[in-house]
C-alpha cells in the first residue's frame, strides 16, 4: 500500500542533474542563434582555410602542450587566446552538430558563477584578471572538447604530451641522481629529510611536477592497451615507469595520493572494460586480488624505504610537521574569509586572493593560494561556485562512466584514451584536496584538456540507437579477423 519503487522515483532526478533527457539536437532546430548564424556557415563551405580549421587549431594546442613545461606563462596565454579564437571562429560557422553536451552546460554555469563573483567582488579589477584567465581556460575546454571528437587528433595530443612529460621526467630523474639545488624550503629542516632531494625537473617546484605527470601515468599505462604494436607497448611501458618514478621522487604527499587514486581508478575501470572477456572466477575475485596486491605494495613501500616511510609519518603529524603546521593556518585564515563572504565570495584568481587574504591572515603565514582547489573555489565563487564546481565533477565522471560503457559495447580502442583521462582526473583532484597547483597553466591547460577529452567522447542518444545493431553486423567479421581477442 505505502511501497514507493525508489529507483523510478530517484531517475527523474539523477536525469535532470546529469541533462540525460536534454535533446540538444532540438535546441538546434529551434534555435534563433543557430538562424542567425546560417550566412557564417555558408561562408565557411567556401572557404579553404576553413576546411582545415580543426587540425590548425590541434596544431596550436599541441604546440601549447608541448611548451608548457618550458615557457614563460605569458606565451602559454597567447597560446590560449589564439586557441580561444579559433573555437570562436570555428564554431560559429559550423553547423552546431554536436558540439554541446551536458558537460559543456556544466562548465558554463560554473564559469557564470565566477562571473557573478566578479561582478559582486570587493576586488572587482583583480577578479577581472582571474576571470579571464578562467575564460582562456574554459574555451580551451571547449575546442578540445570540439576537435578530439576526431580520433586521430585526439591519439596525436595524447602522443604529443606523452612525448613532453617523457622529456620532462627523464630530467627529473637526472636531478635524483645527480643532485639539484632546492629553490625553496620544500622539506621540514628539523626532519630527517631535510637534505633530502626533491626533484622538480624544468617546473621548477616538486608538488608542481607531481601534478603535471599525473595524466602521463595514465595515458602511459593505457598506452600499453591501446598501441597493437610491441615495441609501442614498450615505449608505452617505459614512459608509464619514467612518469612514475619521477612523482615518486618528487616526495610530494599530495603527489602519493594522486598517484595511488589514478592506481586504483584505472584498475576498476580496466576490470570493468575486460570484464565480460574473464572466467566467473575472475569476473568475482580480479578487482579485489589486485586492490590487495596493490595494498600490499604500497605498504611493503612505507615499511622498507626510510624516506617514504618519513613523508607518509608526517601526514600525521599535524602541527609537529612544518608544513602542516602552516596549511592549518592558511586554512584558518581561509575559513574566515568564506564566512566574510560566503555566496559569492571574493572574485577569481590569484591577484584577488592576495588582495584580501593579507586582512585576515595570521602572522607569519603569508600565502598564495588557499592550498585546496575546493577551500579556494568557496574563497573565490562562495557557495554557487561551490555547488557549480560538484555539478560539474559529477558531470564529468558520470559522462565518462557512461561512454565507456557504450564504447565497452563495440570495444573501440579509443576507450582506453578515455579511461586514462578519467583516472587522471581523479589524481588531480585527489592532490588538490591539499595543494592548488590546479591554478597553475602548465597544470590547467591539462586539466580541461582531459575534461574535453571526456566530452569529446559524448554521443546524442538518438545517435547511440544506431549503434548497436550496426556493430553487431560487424561483430562476426571482426573475430573472424582476430580484431576482436
Amino acid at each position: 500500500m505505502f511501497g514507493i519503487n525508489f529507483s523510478r522515483a530517484a531517475r527523474p532526478i539523477t536525469s535532470g542533474l546529469t541533462l540525460d533527457r536534454f535533446a540538444f539536437h532540438q535546441w538546434r532546430e529551434v534555435s534563433y542563434l543557430h538562424r542567425l548564424l546560417s550566412p557564417l556557415r555558408d561562408w565557411r563551405h567556401g572557404s579553404w582555410l576553413l576546411a582545415w580549421g580543426d587540425g590548425i587549431a590541434w596544431v596550436f594546442v599541441a604546440a601549447m602542450i608541448a611548451l608548457a613545461p618550458y615557457v614563460s606563462t605569458t606565451l602559454i596565454g597567447w597560446l590560449l587566446l589564439a586557441s580561444a579564437g579559433l573555437w570562436f571562429l570555428l564554431t560559429v560557422s559550423d553547423q552546431a552538430e554536436g558540439w554541446l553536451t551536458p558537460l559543456h552546460i556544466a562548465v558554463v554555469a560554473y564559469w557564470g558563477a565566477m562571473v557573478l563573483a566578479t561582478a559582486l567582488s570587493p576586488v572587482k579589477g583583480a577578479a577581472l584578471s582571474g576571470l579571464i584567465k578562467l575564460t582562456l581556460n574554459v574555451l580551451l575546454f571547449m575546442l578540445t572538447a570540439r576537435i578530439l571528437r576526431i580520433k586521430e587528433l585526439r591519439s596525436g595530443l595524447v602522443l604529443v604530451y606523452l612525448a613532453t612529460a617523457t622529456i620532462v621526467s627523464a630530467y627529473g630523474l637526472r636531478q635524483w641522481f645527480f643532485g639539484a639545488e632546492a629553490l625553496a624550503t620544500w622539506v621540514d629542516p628539523e626532519s630527517n629529510l631535510s637534505g633530502a632531494t626533491r626533484v622538480y625537473s624544468y617546473l621548477k617546484n616538486p608538488n608542481l611536477l607531481a601534478g603535471y605527470l599525473m595524466p602521463a601515468i595514465g595515458f602511459g599505462a593505457m598506452a600499453m592497451f591501446a598501441w597493437q604494436r610491441w615495441l609501442p607497448k614498450l615505449l608505452a611501458a617505459i614512459v608509464t615507469l619514467v612518469s612514475s618514478s619521477c612523482l615518486v621522487l618528487t616526495l610530494s604527499r599530495g603527489g602519493w595520493l594522486g598517484f595511488l587514486a589514478i592506481a586504483f581508478v584505472m584498475m576498476v575501470l580496466l576490470v570493468f572494460w575486460g570484464n565480460s572477456w574473464f572466467s566467473p572466477f575472475w569476473r568475482r575475485w580480479a578487482l579485489p586480488l589486485l586492490l590487495v596486491g596493490s595494498a600490499v605494495v604500497v605498504v611493503a613501500a612505507v615499511v622498507v624505504v626510510p624516506q617514504v616511510r618519513e613523508r607518509v609519518v608526517s601526514i600525521f603529524a599535524m602541527r609537529g610537521d612544518s608544513s602542516n603546521n602552516f596549511r592549518l593556518n592558511v586554512y584558518a585564515a581561509v575559513f574566515d574569509m568564506i564566512r566574510a563572504r560566503p555566496l559569492v565570495g571574493i572574485g577569481p584568481g590569484n591577484e584577488a586572493f592576495n588582495q584580501v587574504y593579507p586582512l585576515y591572515q595570521r602572522t607569519g603565514y603569508t600565502a598564495l593560494s588557499a592550498y585546496s582547489i575546493y577551500f579556494e573555489t568557496l574563497v573565490e565563487g562562495g557557495i554557487v561556485a561551490g555547488l557549480a564546481l560538484l555539478w560539474m565533477l559529477i558531470l564529468a565522471f558520470q559522462q565518462g562512466w557512461s561512454q565507456l560503457g557504450r564504447l565497452r559495447e563495440t570495444l573501440e580502442e579509443d576507450g582506453y584514451w578515455l579511461m586514462g583521462a578519467i583516472a587522471a582526473m581523479a589524481g588531480l583532484l585527489v592532490q588538490g584536496t591539499f595543494d592548488t597547483v590546479w591554478y597553475r597553466p602548465q597544470i590547467s591547460t591539462l586539466w580541461w584538456m582531459l575534461l574535453g577529452i571526456v566530452a569529446s567522447f559524448y554521443a546524442e542518444k538518438r545517435k547511440r540507437k544506431l549503434l548497436p545493431s550496426a556493430e553487431m553486423m560487424r561483430r562476426p567479421e571482426r573475430e573472424a579477423t582476430g580484431e576482436i581477442l
